[in-house]
């Protein structure tokens, strides 16, 4: 078995006519989670998965997505698409391990600093998350103040997908593309590679160090609101997989939320197919086995997946407004995969959603938390006013894809 190139293993195809969704197609090794890797690459694009098919006799498999820009529209450059699922599928050289997880990648991307200084604007965080977005560089923490005098200080701690922060030219366009989105309100733009010790560890800290007001019953869920979502169990379907079927609303990253949580439960997906219904709904139907290649037998293990499963589709990032005195702290808990990974341009919807609010930000900071025993990635977000439940309910629907 020879050496593979992207051609072999990615193939994207536009839609026929204006409107209709990009195919991407690879064929590759085969991996528990692979299937969960790639969406979060797709869904990193600004792109949604209206359609999926996963095909697998245990070592190859054939994946089949069909895409669109959702809720927005955003250049997609599909070259470097192509480039980052072919980085993720493993090689042929993988072929005697192939049911290892190899989650750990070979080498932890460089973070450099992005500061910046400019003067306070209505919509000045996203219109940079944004910029960020589409030179395709993550966002993996960030530090905003706002002084007294109308200015801004920005710190955009950031990973380039293309691996090229360290020439002179990707950092020329960067802040060129900044200052093009800033214009006249800039005052300086700088790009500095950071050392480990600036505090830009993804270690998670406990959630006593977060705040004394805030517990994990601020991050609770209200299971009783997901009534809307079925998850159920077949053994007799298949006489050798457990198949597991979902009917739920469609949000943006549901099959992400879905393969996610199947790779941290260490389940391969052999063969599954999801599909948008009408009026918004989505089916999924998936033949699955653990990783011993054995079906899920055991009834205990089989409730708590549907539990699982039916919490992590019910509410995948959680959205928390909280009154400080004058102020409102507006908080975001997007989960960690085990692997160390969140789900990408969350940032981006929450400074959206606050744009299309006209609220302005005082402050805002990333960090990541372990709440009720899990690693989430938590968004605080210090704005000047505005209504609590309107601003919960702008942001998780941006979050969700259904603004």
């Amino acid at each position: 078995m020879g050496t593979q190139t992207e051609d072999d293993v990615v193939l994207v195809r536009s839609g026929r006519k204006e409107g209709d969704p990009t195919v991407i197609t690879v064929n590759c090794l085969d991996k528990i989670g692979l299937g969960c890797d790639l969406c979060r690459i797709i869904m990193q694009f600004g792109l949604s998965i209206t359609r999926g098919d996963v095909l697998t006799d245990g070592k190859w498999c054939y994946l089949v997505f069909w895409v669109v820009p959702w809720p927005r529209e955003r250049p997609v450059r599909w070259s470097n698409l192509k480039k980052l699922l072919f980085s993720a599928c493993p090689s042929c050289s993988l072929a005697t391990s192939l049911f290892l997880r190899q989650d750990k990648p070979a080498k932890p991307s460089e973070v450099y600093m992005l500061k910046l200084c400019s003067l306070d604007r209505g919509g000045l965080l996203h219109d940079v998350s944004e910029a960020l977005c589409e030179l395709e560089l993550t966002i993996r923490k960030v530090v905003v103040s706002t002084t007294p005098d109308g200015k801004v200080m920005d710190l955009f701690f950031v990973t380039d997908t293309r691996e090229l922060l360290h020439t002179e030219k990707r950092r020329a366009e960067t802040c060129e593309q900044i200052r093009s989105v800033l214009g006249l309100s800039i005052i300086s733009c700088g790009l500095e590679l950071v050392e480990p010790e600036m505090g830009l560890s993804q270690q998670a800290t406990s959630l006593s160090a977060f705040s004394s007001s805030i517990t994990e019953e601020t991050f609770s869920i209200n299971q009783n609101a997901g009534n809307n979502i079925s998850v159920t169990i077949d053994n007799l379907i298949s006489p050798s997989h457990t198949v597991i079927q979902i009917l739920c609303l469609n949000h943006k990253g549901l099959l992400y939320d879905t393969m996610r949580t199947l790779k941290d439960c260490n389940i391969q997906v052999r063969y599954g197919r999801f599909t948008s219904k009408g009026h918004g709904n989505c089916e999924l139907e998936l033949f699955v086995m653990q990783a011993d290649g054995k079906k899920m037998i055991d009834s205990e293990k089989q409730k708590a997946l549907c539990s699982r499963l039916q919490t992590e589709l019910l509410q995948p990032l959680q959205v928390k407004v909280v009154n400080r005195g004058p102020d409102m702290e507006l908080l975001v808990a997007n989960a960690v995969e085990l692997s160390g990974q969140a789900r990408p341009l969350v940032f981006n919807d929450i400074t959206y959603a606050l744009k299309q609010l006209k609220l302005c930000i005082f402050s805002a900071e990333i960090k990541r938390y372990v709440i009720a025993e899990r690693e989430w990635e938590v968004y605080r977000i210090l704005l000047d006013d505005g209504q609590g439940n309107k601003i919960k309910e702008q942001v998780r629907k941006t979050l969700m894809g259904w603004d």
